[in-house]
């Protein structure tokens, strides 16, 4: 059989979308590995004593400062730790790609364009021939759906693979999204120009649905711009589930008449099974909805802590169970626009199983006597034991009506769906590092109760706990000041705790910090001036403190200014020993100081092999990225 072009053009079409898939496939199947290698690492480590002087991470405890050339592996692994995910390109005051998501875009950009273009020599020796390249480009840019599909979804198999999070995949579906753009213009582009004159091809029913394709994809990638999306993130929701939906169904259309509609239905199923997913857990985890029970377990309570900030707090399930920095999409029907439109939140409530004791355990034990006595004084601090508790920071759209509800004093109606995201297992650490911004507290007080509980039940090393965050009013401490008192008393001796409360905002004068809420959560503190205090600020003003209150304990301290991150955390690196953990939820300025201060000479190889802590970094940011 003769080879012509036209056979070569429809072969090399098939093949190299499949090519793609294979190489795409691989790397995949590498991050997985590296990640599953990372977590059975972090797992093992934990149950290492930390007097075992064979682990060179926990060397370090007897020779701080001693070199050890077992240690210069580890240094590499904080190198590429430091290169990978703490060098950063900035663009503007709000947003960041760190050089893993740079090359991670290159690559994809480069490879996807080399597929493209690569072999399109034609017979006659002509290079870069259009009728090679003009619709292997639409082909690859179809396979790559399924895959964009996936990870824009919350179900989906890429990260049960690979464990990483499908809200730090979706930088990858957007940017997936935008390289694929582009290639579908070239598709169009070319077809245009090799099929000159184009208008009699407008009475084909193939162009037609790819017209409307083109046009509904190029509104979505407008409309999904960050700053679009920053400032109109329901408009963006809105568009995007319409135009996404017209999109694929033209391409479907439009595939037909190429045979390729294989790259497209996918696409439609993988929605399909994480809606149904999604559905499921509607129905299990809000069962009272559905005629099972009352539903009044479920509503649940808004809370107007400031004008910026709502407190949404309800029962918890007793088969609803996460871990800490876990985020849970609520549905609200009478605050949303549509009935089931869905946001995401970091639940900052801890799952605690610390009072989950058998009455005739807690009769005859001692231990199980003090945790019962310590749980009927939770006070207002017993919804982060209790309940699902949400801080929501009040911007437009939903989260300016749900304050609306707040104000008016009315139950709300909730239905639940979640837990998803990885939590970061920290018990294998000998310092946590914990830096939060405003709500970003929501990642990190549950982060600091989970820490304590496991150190108390022994499944800890961990020795010291930093805590730090900053907040714009002083005010704002008495979301949690109550459950920072419960955790101290209950954290164990061998766990040392410093809490760092910086107000970056203009104190009033005489500001009082009131006594602890009793077990009536509905209870005013009663003032009693024999035992308060007046203590001077750094700026000279003066604030009372109740002897009772959160800041009469050693461990706690207030300052009113911006936090020095880069001091604090150098001076934690210089002190600590074995491994440790920094976590972060907070604006990108904040994420972007502990990210500086992280880097060369803190995290070098030099200083890891000197005895330095291996420095592990977990971000939990603010914003769109």
């Amino acid at each position: 059989m003769d080879v012509t072009d036209e056979s070569l053009r429809i072969t090399r079409n098939h093949l190299y979308p499949k090519q793609a898939w294979y190489c795409i496939g691989l790397f995949v199947f590498i991050i997985a590995t590296f990640q599953r290698i990372s977590f059975l690492h972090s797992k093992f480590a934990g149950r290492r004593q930390t007097s075992n002087a064979s682990d060179p991470e926990h060397a370090s405890v007897h020779r701080r400062y001693a070199f050890s050339w077992r240690r210069i592996p580890l240094g590499l692994v904080n190198s590429y730790r430091v290169i990978s995910f703490r060098w950063t390109l900035e663009f503007g005051k709000s947003y960041t790609l760190n050089m893993a998501e740079v090359f991670v875009t290159m690559v994809y950009i480069i490879f996807i364009f080399v597929w493209t273009f690569i072999n399109t020599t034609d017979l006659d020796g002509h290079a870069l021939d259009i009728s090679y390249w003009c619709n292997r480009s639409g082909m690859l840019a179809a396979s790559q759906f399924p895959l964009i599909t996936a990870l824009g979804t919350k179900n989906n198999i890429v990260s049960l693979i690979t464990g990483i999070s499908c809200d730090k995949l979706n930088y990858v579906h957007r940017m997936m999204c935008r390289v694929v753009f582009i290639l579908l213009w070239v598709h169009a582009g070319s077809d245009v120009v090799r099929n000159a004159p184009f208008q009699p091809y407008f009475a084909e029913q193939w162009l037609i649905w790819g017209l409307v394709s083109m046009v509904a994809f190029t509104i979505l990638c407008i409309v999904s711009l960050r700053p679009i999306r920053a400032q109109a993130y329901e408009l963006f929701f809105y568009v995007h589930f319409a135009t996404a939906l017209i999109f694929l169904i033209g391409a479907y259309f439009h595939t037909q008449n190429f045979e390729s509609t294989f790259w497209i239905y996918p696409c439609f199923l993988i929605w399909g099974l994480d809606r149904f997913i999604r559905f499921l857990r509607l129905v299990v985890f809000n069962h009272s909805y559905f005629g099972f029970r009352s539903g009044s377990t479920m509503d649940a309570t808004a809370e107007l802590l400031s004008d910026d900030f709502v407190r949404l707090r309800f029962h918890r399930p007793s088969h609803f169970h996460w871990t800490p920095g876990q985020t849970a999409y609520l549905i609200m029907p009478s605050v949303s626009r549509l009935p089931f439109e869905a946001h995401p939140f970091t639940i900052a409530s801890f799952n605690s199983t610390l009072f989950d004791v058998p009455k005739e355990q807690k009769l005859t034990s001692e231990k199980y006597a003090e945790i019962s006595l310590a749980e009927g004084n939770l006070g207002s601090s017993a919804p982060f034991w209790k309940e699902l508790v949400f801080f929501i920071n009040v911007r437009e759209g939903f989260t300016a009506r749900l304050k609306d509800a707040a104000l008016k004093g009315n139950k709300v109606k909730v239905f639940v769906d979640g837990p998803y995201g990885p939590s970061p297992n920290l018990g294998s650490y000998d310092t946590s590092v914990l830096v939060a911004g405003g709500s970003g507290v929501s990642y990190t007080l549950p982060v600091l109760l989970d820490i304590i509980e496991r150190v108390r039940n022994g499944e800890s090393g961990c020795r010291r706990v930093v805590f730090i965050w900053s907040i714009r009013s002083v005010d704002h401490i008495h979301w949690i000041d109550d459950v920072l008192i419960r955790a101290l008393r209950l954290a164990p001796p061998s766990l040392s705790i410093s809490i760092l409360i910086h107000v970056t905002g203009a104190p009033a004068t005489i500001e009082i910090l009131p006594q602890s809420y009793g077990p009536n959560d509905g209870a005013k503190p009663v003032r009693d001036d024999s035992r308060s205090e007046v203590v001077e600020l750094q700026d000279g003003k003066a604030m009372e403190i109740s002897n009772d209150s959160l800041f009469a304990m050693d461990s706690v301290k207030l300052a009113n200014e911006r936090p020095d991150l880069h001091t604090i955390l150098r001076d934690e690196v210089k002190t600590a020993t074995g491994r440790m953990s920094v976590s972060v939820c907070g604006s990108q300025s904040i994420t972007r100081s502990v990210r500086g201060a992280l880097r060369f000479p803190v995290s070098s190889p030099l200083n890891v092999a000197n005895g330095g802590p291996s420095v592990t970094l977990h971000i939990e940011s603010f914003g769109y990225a």
